[in-house]
């Protein structure tokens, strides 16, 4: 078994999965309604362990690449770069945007970083944008009462 940076990277996930999952158990049950407080962090813990036992798999497949400094770690890591600092920037603005807009501002400028900026994918990633952003957004405040973020934006339409 070849140790490399994505094994490191999978075998930490996976034993921070393990630790999170077995702390759902120490939740207090909810007071009200039917579903247990741990049902939404388990949904998320489970994906995320899948990921990085799947992510050690192929960590094991793949040949090791040589390390060229931090130039070259640059250049191989851009578009996650660029995807932090949308969403700090998404973060950042939170306050005056609100959830709304400054969702449909990240979806928006992550998918088109992501997936080019021809005209065609333009209007697809407006779509996707406009549909699950304002589709959650409705979900969360119309039919679950969640108070999300106005912004001082929403405010003033």
């Amino acid at each position: 078994m070849r140790l490399n940076r994505d094994a490191y990277t999978a075998v930490a996930l996976l034993t921070l999965c393990g630790v999170f999952f077995s702390a759902t158990f120490e939740l207090r049950p909810p007071m009200f309604g039917q579903l247990s407080s741990a049902l939404w962090p388990r949904m998320i813990l489970a994906p995320l362990a899948l990921l990085s036992l799947g992510l050690l798999i192929q960590s094991q497949r793949r040949s090791a690449k040589p390390t060229g400094g931090l130039g070259s770690w640059l250049v191989d890591n851009v578009n996650p770069i660029i995807c932090f600092v949308l969403f700090f920037l998404f973060i950042y603005t939170m306050p005056y945007l609100g959830m709304l807009f400054g969702g449909l501002g990240y979806v928006f400028l992550t998918l088109s970083v992501l997936g080019g900026w021809e005209p065609r994918r333009l209007v697809m990633h407006a779509a996707i944008a406009l549909f699950f952003v304002v589709g959650m957004w409705a979900i969360f405040t119309q039919l679950l009462g969640v108070f999300l973020p106005e912004g001082r934006l929403l405010q003033l339409l």
